[in-house]
C-alpha cells in the first residue's frame, strides 16, 4: 500500500485500534505492553477514565475560543502549576518546540529590556535535542537533523555537556542564556551532574545571565518528581515543558520567573490553538493524579523496582546490555548489537520501547504502571535478549 503520508517516519508495521492502562491492541488482535508511552507522552496510560471524561465533558462544551478572551481552564491550569512550582506565571502552546522556541525568545527579550539588547546568544550543549523546528534545530546542533535545511539560525553556542571550564570559556557579552535538559533523552538518556547544574546557577547569577531548563521530556512526573530539576535543587529562571503534560493530548508551556516573564507583553508572542479549553481540561486533569497525596512516590517505587530487575538483566545479558541509565522512568539500556535490532526483538515480544542516541534503547512507560507491567516487561526484555544473542554476531553467550 502506497501512503499518503509524508515519508518523514520509517513506521513500524503496528496499527493499535485501543489501549487500557500500560497496554495497547493492534487491529489484528495482538495485546503489546507499552513502554513507550508515546515518547514519553501518555503519562496516564491508555483510556484513563478521569482523562477521557475531562476531554469529553469539556468537548461536548467548547473546545476553542482563541486567547483574544479569557479561557478559565486555562487560568487554573497556570495557577496550579505556579503552585507547584518556582514559577510565577506560564504561557500555554502546542507542543516541546513551540514551548522551547518561546523560551529563547524571552530570554532574549528580557535581556534586551533590561538594557542589554547585545545579548542574545544561548549557550547549548552537545547531544541537546530540543525539536524540530528551525531554530530549535539550531539549537539542538546535530548536524543529520540540519542536513538540507540551509544555515542555522544565528544565536547559539554548544559545548560539552558537565563540562564547567567549557561553559565559562563560551561566555561572551553576547549571551544571553543557557538551556539545557538535565537528561538528555534523544542522545541516550544522558544526565547533566547535580554538581554541574548548580555551578550554571550560580554562574548565571555572577554573569547576569538567565537558565532555562527544556524539561519537554523531562518533565511532568517522569522522573519520579514533578519536574527533574527537583532533584538537583536548583531552581531556573524558565522552562518549557509539554509530551506528558497533557497526558497524549497536545499541549505545550513556558513556566518563568517574573523577572522573564514581565516582559512578554502583549503584542510580543502569541498562539492560535495554545492553552484552549479543550488542552487544559486534559492537562488539568492529568494534574489531578499526578499532584494526588502518594502518586508521585508510587512512580518513584515503580523506578526503583525496575532499576533492580533491569540492573538483573544487564547482569544476565552483558553480550546484549552494557548498562542502565537515567532516573525514574525515564530509563535508558545502552545495547551491545544494534539497539534496533533489540527493538525489533522486542517489538516480536509484543513490547513497545524507543531507541535513542548512542545505540540506546529507552523505556519510557506510562507512569501509572503496575508491579505487574515492570515485572512483565523484564520477562518479555529476557525475551527479545534470548532472541538477539541467537542471531546477533555481536553476542556471545
Amino acid at each position: 500500500m502506497i501512503s499518503a503520508l509524508m515519508p518523514t517516519y520509517n513506521r513500524a508495521d503496528l496499527a493499535f485500534e485501543r489501549g487500557e492502562g500500560a497496554w495497547l491492541y493492534t487491529t489484528d488482535g495482538r495485546r503489546f505492553l507499552d513502554f513507550a508511552a508515546g515518547i514519553a507522552t501518555c503519562s496516564l496510560g491508555h483510556a484513563n477514565a478521569h482523562l477521557v471524561k475531562a476531554i469529553s465533558e469539556q468537548a461536548a462544551r467548547v473546545m476553542h475560543v482563541s486567547n483574544l478572551y479569557r479561557v478559565p481552564q486555562a487560568e487554573r491550569l497556570a495557577a496550579r502549576l505556579v503552585e507547584a512550582t518556582f514559577a510565577d506565571s506560564v504561557f500555554f502552546c502546542n507542543s516541546g518546540a513551540e514551548a522551547n522556541e518561546g523560551m529563547v525568545k524571552a530570554v532574549r527579550r528580557a535581556q534586551a529590556k533590561t538594557g542589554h539588547p547585545e545579548r542574545t546568544r544561548i549557550i547549548c550543549f552537545n547531544g541537546a535535542f530540543h525539536g524540530r523546528t528551525l531554530g530549535m534545530l539550531s539549537a539542538t546542533g546535530n548536524p543529520a537533523y540540519l542536513d538540507g535545511f540551509g544555515e542555522p539560525a544565528p544565536g547559539f553556542d554548544h559545548v560539552p555537556l558537565n563540562n564547567m571550564n567549557a561553559v565559562r570559556a563560551a561566555v561572551t557579552p553576547e549571551t544571553a542564556g543557557v538551556m539545557l535538559e538535565p537528561i538528555q533523552g534523544e542522545s541516550g538518556i544522558k544526565a547533566a551532574d547535580v554538581r554541574f547544574l548548580q555551578e550554571l546557577r550560580t554562574m548565571c547569577d555572577e554573569f547576569g545571565l538567565f537558565l532555562a531548563f527544556d524539561e519537554v521530556q523531562t518533565g511532568v512526573g517522569r522522573t519520579g518528581r514533578l519536574f527533574a530539576h527537583e532533584w538537583a535543587g536548583v531552581t531556573p529562571d524558565i522552562m518549557s515543558t509539554a509530551k506528558g503534560l497533557g497526558g497524549g493530548f497536545p499541549i505545550g508551556a513556558i513556566l518563568s520567573t517574573e523577572a522573564v516573564a514581565r516582559h512578554l507583553t502583549p503584542g510580543s508572542h502569541a498562539t492560535t490553538f495554545g492553552g484552549n479549553p479543550l488542552a487544559c481540561a486534559a492537562a488539568n486533569a492529568v494534574l489531578d493524579v499526578l499532584l494526588a497525596p502518594g502518586f508521585l512516590e508510587q512512580v518513584r517505587e515503580r523506578a526503583a523496582l525496575l532499576d533492580t530487575l533491569l540492573d538483573g538483566l544487564v547482569r544476565d545479558f552483558p553480550d546484549v546490555f552494557s548498562e542502565r541509565r537515567g532516573l525514574g522512568l525515564l530509563i535508558g539500556l545502552r545495547c551491545v548489537p544494534k539497539a534496533a535490532d533489540v527493538l525489533a526483538a522486542a517489538n516480536q515480544a509484543d513490547l513497545l520501547a524507543v531507541t535513542a542516541g548512542d545505540n540506546v534503547l529507552r523505556l519510557v512507560p506510562p507512569l501509572v504502571i503496575t508491579e505487574s507491567d515492570c515485572h512483565e516487561a523484564v520477562k518479555r526484555l529476557t525475551q527479545a535478549a534470548e532472541a538477539v544473542r541467537a542471531v546477533s554476531p555481536e553476542a556471545v553467550s
